[in-house]
């Protein structure tokens, strides 16, 4: 996959180094250039082509909207994966405290003193902040289903 990603980046480099001698063949334009224009200009018309032919290999890529913010705002968009990791790591310590409270608050005579019949919740496995999280993880605790539609 890194190579689909390796491709299109060395097109696009390509195209912005045509674009930028571009700009230097106008900015000094005199009649005797025209033919280097035109073969620039040329140039630049088949590295958007390349470009497109990369973009057919790349469609099942996805990017979130935020990733472009980030970038118009002039942030680098590595900090988006950055902060959305921080921001999981922070929700991942406090529903795992919450889940630590609950087993604490399952032991206590409070707890065991509650009617028969009272919903309870069976526990998981904890999570671990030390272990990337996965979908088993997201299932904290489980209530029986007849409680659940009440």
């Amino acid at each position: 996959m890194a190579e689909k990603f390796d491709h299109l980046e060395e097109h696009l480099e390509k195209f912005v180094e045509n674009i930028r001698q571009l700009g230097i063949i106008v900015s000094d334009f005199q009649p005797s250039s025209q033919a280097g224009l035109n073969q620039k200009l040329n140039f630049i018309v088949t590295g958007l082509q390349d470009i497109d032919k990369c973009r057919q290999q790349l469609h099942d890529i996805t990017v979130p909207l935020e990733v472009f913010e980030y970038i118009d705002q002039g942030r680098n968009p590595q900090l988006y994966t950055k902060e959305c990791l921080e921001r999981a790591l922070a929700r991942n310590e406090q529903v795992k405290g919450k889940i630590d409270t609950m087993k604490a608050f399952a032991g206590h005579e409070t707890w065991n003193a509650l009617p028969p019949d009272q919903p309870r919740a069976s526990f998981s496995a904890p999570v671990s902040s030390s272990r990337a999280v996965n979908d088993t993880d997201l299932r904290y605790f489980e209530v029986p289903l007849s409680v659940a539609a009440a």
